[in-house]
């Protein structure tokens, strides 16, 4: 079957479904093979990461180390996976050579922030996903841009990608959060909503939206290990 069918009808037979049963689907089914799950280890990444371990705590996690992520995200991922009980986490950097060939100053994203994403995320996390059949990601509709039409379940080049937490907002985030007494990325606190590499990310204000300090004052909105969401109607709420 064609990956994109495939996609589709798994959104159909999902469309009611909680994030934990898409999850668990997406970790179990045969049919889909053998999955990944991406993880920034950001400010929201612990929520999935938490259903993932009441799953299989031998999930394999993806946690790409750009080389210039917050001193915070690096200890968090750390205590995160140990009060999880993760035991498959695969911490990934970019290539030493390509790092020396192309960035050896470490000022390329001064110059161009879509190459500066594509030699510290994109190819490595290409790399990464050798022998994965598909890949699970934390992105939801309420961050907006692109992914504000995201669906449950994507074709992305010859893989199939899943997007549990894809209709959960931020006070569904917040309340898993507290219910399960999770840890909080240090710098939530702090005015970081949503956290990636230190040179592309500032505080908000009061009145911003959570990823507004991401690659601020730039049409960039996205890193590059997402392809454009498809366009597609929103979800009938209601079905929900």
């Amino acid at each position: 079957m064609p990956l994109k069918e495939f996609a589709e009808r798994r959104n159909i037979l999902h469309r009611k479904s909680d994030p934990q049963t898409v999850l668990r689907h997406a970790l179990t089914d045969v049919q889909i093979g053998k999955h990944a799950i991406v993880s920034s280890f950001g400010a929201e990444s612990v929520v999935l990461l938490h259903m993932a371990a009441q799953i299989a705590k031998n999930t394999p996690v993806i946690f790409l180390d750009t080389e210039m992520l917050f001193p915070e995200t690096l200890r968090y991922q750390h205590d995160v996976a140990s009060a999880l009980g993760l035991t498959d986490i695969r911490v990934i950097s970019p290539d030493r050579t390509a790092v020396l060939t192309e960035d050896v100053d470490g000022l390329l994203h001064q110059a161009d922030t879509d190459a500066c994403c594509n030699l510290r995320k994109t190819r490595p996390l290409e790399q990464a996903l050798q022998g994965f059949e598909g890949w699970v990601t934390g992105r939801k509709q309420y961050h907006g841009g692109q992914r504000a039409r995201l669906p449950l379940f994507e074709k992305d080049g010859r893989r199939i990608k899943v997007n549990p937490l894809v209709h959960w907002d931020a006070t569904q985030l917040r309340e898993y959060i507290a219910v399960h007494d999770l840890p909080r990325h240090p710098l939530v606190a702090k005015g970081y909503p949503s956290v990636g590499c230190m040179p592309c990310t500032t505080r908000i204000g009061d009145h911003e939206p959570a990823r507004a300090g991401r690659w601020r004052d730039s049409v960039k909105t996205e890193c590059g290990i997402h392809r454009a969401a498809p366009q597609r109607a929103a979800p009938d709420v209601a079905a929900r």
